[in-house]
């Protein structure tokens, strides 16, 4: 394996993409702390209500507020975490700590708010009883009051995820899906589900007003419950996946082949692995055939010119492993249809996210694909 360029050349550290990433990383804690603010209080609200009018779907979503609360503390800890130096033990860096403290805060998401809400809705569907329509005009207020501060806090959350969506050229449902911060995802994902959460609970103490049914609450306990444990299970998932290594998204791997192809010393490139080791780094590896006729000084020359162009075009790819290797007819073969596939899967993504008519004059971020020619 030829080396990967000088001392002064091999980036050892997380990208810190200057002080972008540091202001993305700061707008994240604020809407972290937003929601931790607005559940807490809509956590003491809603546990005075439902004792107060007795209700199993008021006591459901204060459990769901109060696992948001201690939610919010794992995402700030993993916002703090993420971002500390490399050493000795961890080399590259802290960055998947972002990925670990999001899978904490899905597993509080399942066991303290859906599992208690679903348990809630049972004893409430085996017992019955009856309440007092004051406690559930009490009830009602706090519930439109819980409203009010998630569906704040939702629009924070919303909001930043449309600057992000321009500042990569992705339209909004597409940066939604793509995650890049974990933790602006996981309060996305609460502050949905927790004022979708509030209107069945307030659909249930308002059937129940009506009918004196308590069925109407149990069932709407049922299904806040339901929903919390699908949004656990779909966050974890994602967690899951970039703890174990998930490649760069194809649009990135795409253009970063494409600059290696472009590249008039690389006669091809047999292997292109890429890892994502947190929000601001990415692992990038690939086995490349150089041409005939350099000598071991050029090739150097070539391998520190291109990773040093390759960081400075997309900045989340710090750490760069070229290996020089000499490519049989089969490499060719396969690497030809890996491209193939890569190039399928970036056009259905860009087919399912199709960007708005303004997208053609927001600036490419980092994952954006790179068409123009090499530079000099």
């Amino acid at each position: 394996m030829v080396s990967n360029g000088t001392q002064d050349e091999t980036h050892h550290g997380p990208s810190q993409d200057g002080p972008a990433q540091d202001g993305a990383d700061a707008r994240t804690a604020v809407t972290v702390f937003v929601a931790l603010g607005a559940n807490l209080v809509i956590a003491l609200a809603k546990v005075a209500g439902g004792l107060i009018a007795g209700s199993p779907a008021l006591l459901s979503e204060a459990a769901h507020s109060v696992a948001d609360s201690l939610n919010e503390l794992f995402l700030l800890a993993s916002v703090k975490r993420s971002t500390r130096a490399p050493d000795s033990r961890h080399p590259f860096g802290y960055g998947k700590e972002r990925y670990f403290w999001s899978l904490l805060a899905a597993v509080g998401i399942f066991v303290m708010g859906g599992c208690f809400s679903f348990f809630q809705g049972v004893e409430a569907l085996r017992s019955g009883g009856s309440e007092s329509r004051t406690g559930y005009t009490v009830g009602l207020v706090v519930l439109v009051v819980a409203l009010l501060a998630e569906g704040s806090s939702l629009l924070r959350a919303l909001a930043q995820v449309r600057g992000q969506a321009r500042e990569t050229g992705r339209s909004m449902p597409a940066a939604i899906r793509a995650g890049d911060d974990p933790a602006l995802r996981t309060v996305l994902a609460e502050d949905a589900t927790a004022c979708f959460g509030v209107l069945v609970a307030m659909a249930g103490v308002g059937l129940h007003l009506l009918t004196g049914e308590v069925a109407w609450e149990g069932w709407a306990s049922v299904v806040i419950g339901a929903l919390l444990m699908y949004v656990a299970y779909q966050l974890a998932k994602e967690s899951r996946g970039r703890i174990i290594g998930e490649a760069a998204d194809p649009a990135l791997r795409q253009a970063l082949a494409r600059f290696l192809d472009r590249q008039p010393e690389i006669d091809a490139v047999t292997t292109l692995l890429t890892m994502r080791l947190g929000t601001r780094s990415t692992l990038v590896a690939a086995r490349i055939d150089l041409v005939g006729g350099l000598d071991s000084e050029e090739v150097e020359e070539v391998l520190v010119r291109v990773k040093k162009e390759i960081r400075r075009r997309w900045p989340v790819a710090d750490q760069i492993f070229l290996d020089v290797t000499e490519a049989s007819a089969e490499d060719r073969e396969r690497a030809r249809r890996e491209r193939a596939l890569l190039d399928e899967a970036v056009l259905a993504d860009r087919e399912r996210h199709a960007p708005g008519p303004d997208d053609g004059r927001r600036p490419a971020g980092p994952h954006a694909p790179d068409t123009g020619p090499p530079a000099d």
